[in-house]
């Protein structure tokens, strides 16, 4: 009799285990990165599975070559991942109305979207639907060769006039040692920054599918740009073309310490630093300047990449799980660490912080906190990163350089070219 129920019980057992088994949800998760990224993902799936062990999760990775290209057919065919990890600038590819990806808004009860700063979650957000938590979030700021500044004797600027001030001290001591050196888009996002910063408006108005400046506003863009060439701020494009096509950071001036400094990501920040030869090897986060009573800094914040959940899921509810799991929960965030960037979470990044593993005085730490503490409630358009802009601008600034465009003709001939690309696009 004992035997029998030892048996029976035992039936029970995996008839239970068999009809769990069975009824667990299998979610797919996709994502792009190198090995470390690999391992550490993997690893948060596990603890994940733990946890959670009604949901059983495949993964689904590779390196970046490639995975735009995949991520289109499947979701063309309706069969993407159920977690995905994207860029900001595919959402304009794949999600115009916002219906491109699941409305993460609905899994307010599973997400903790309070971990989140408004301002970025609204980068991530089209016609009011969520689209991606994003990761990590990225923006410009001014780092600075602290022994360079000190040679040639000039501080730090604290304000639009003092940049100009210092670009023309140092062409007076050395013509070839400049404040910064700044690539075409950092230049573009720079004079941005100016124009937030005086007219308290985008450059785009993704409803109207229109650029919101005047002509004369599209003059000032460039004069300002113009003005910070001719004030020997930053080598213009002709100076950088001397050196050929390769990164500015792999540029001889910038390795041997002759340009003083760069407005760019805090996430790139360290790989400029890499790249400078003692005694000129370390850079510093320098301040931020506004234009008297400006109300917002007219930053370019980007998510570094987000997650997505597939509009085509079956299982909502358990991709939001996952999400929450590898932003928010303390196993998840330290299986991950920092492997996307330091987190956005305020929970993950505190949790960090306490472990060791975010140190503040590290200058892409610095970077991004000291720009979160500056006023940035007008957002950047993903269609200002679109490619074919970003292009008009290098070859018109070129020309402008070069002497073969005024100002006034660059503005004309930028802003209805601008306007057809931007038509384009939100076609």
């Amino acid at each position: 009799m004992k035997k029998r129920n030892a048996c029976l019980s035992a039936s029970l057992l995996l008839a239970c285990s068999c009809l769990a088994a069975a009824q667990a949800a299998e979610i797919r998760i996709s994502w792009w990165g190198g090995n470390s990224r690999h391992q550490a993902t993997l690893n948060a799936i596990k603890l994940f599975e733990q946890k959670y062990p009604d949901i059983k999760v495949k993964a689904e990775y590779a390196g970046w070559e490639g995975y735009l290209s995949r991520l289109t057919v499947q979701i063309a065919g309706g069969n993407e991942p159920d977690v995905i990890q994207t860029n900001w600038n595919w959402l304009p590819i794949f999600s115009r109305d916002g219906n491109g990806f699941y409305d993460l808004y609905s899994q307010k009860a599973v997400l903790d979207l309070g971990q989140y700063d408004p301002q970025s979650l609204s980068t991530t957000t089209v016609n009011g639907k969520l689209n991606g938590i994003p990761v990590a979030v990225t923006a410009r700021s001014f780092y600075y060769n602290k022994k360079l500044w000190q040679e040639m004797g000039v501080s730090y600027p604290q304000s639009w006039p003092e940049l100009m001030a210092a670009g023309k001290a140092f062409q007076a001591k050395d013509k070839e040692k400049y404040p910064l050196v700044l690539d075409y888009m950092e230049s573009l996002t720079l004079v941005q920054s100016w124009m937030v910063q005086k007219y308290a408006i985008p450059a785009i108005n993704e409803k109207t599918g229109k650029f919101n400046y005047t002509p004369q506003q599209w003059v000032e863009f460039f004069q300002l740009y113009k003005d910070l060439v001719d004030s020997h701020v930053f080598p213009s494009m002709r100076v950088l073309s001397s050196y050929g096509k390769s990164n500015t950071w792999e540029m001889k001036p910038w390795i041997q310490g002759k340009w003083g400094g760069i407005y760019m990501w805090n996430t790139n920040a360290v790989m400029y630093e890499n790249n400078l030869t003692a005694p000129y090897n370390k850079l510093e986060l320098g301040p931020f300047f506004m234009l008297p009573g400006a109300k917002d800094a007219g930053l370019f914040f980007k998510p570094t990449m987000m997650f997505s959940v597939g509009k085509s899921t079956k299982h909502p509810q358990e991709a939001a799980k996952l999400i929450d799991f590898l932003m928010n929960d303390p196993q998840g965030v330290k299986a991950m660490g920092l492997e996307r960037g330091t987190p956005l979470s305020k929970k993950a990044a505190q949790q960090l912080e306490a472990e060791g593993v975010i140190q503040k005085d590290n200058i892409t730490v610095a970077g991004i906190n000291a720009s979160l503490t500056l006023p940035h409630n007008i957002p950047t358009s993903p269609y200002f990163d679109n490619p074919q802009f970003v292009e008009l601008w290098h070859n018109t600034i070129e020309n402008i350089d070069q002497g073969t465009l005024t100002v006034e003709q660059a503005a004309k001939s930028f802003s209805r070219n601008a306007e057809r690309i931007l038509g384009r696009a939100m076609r």
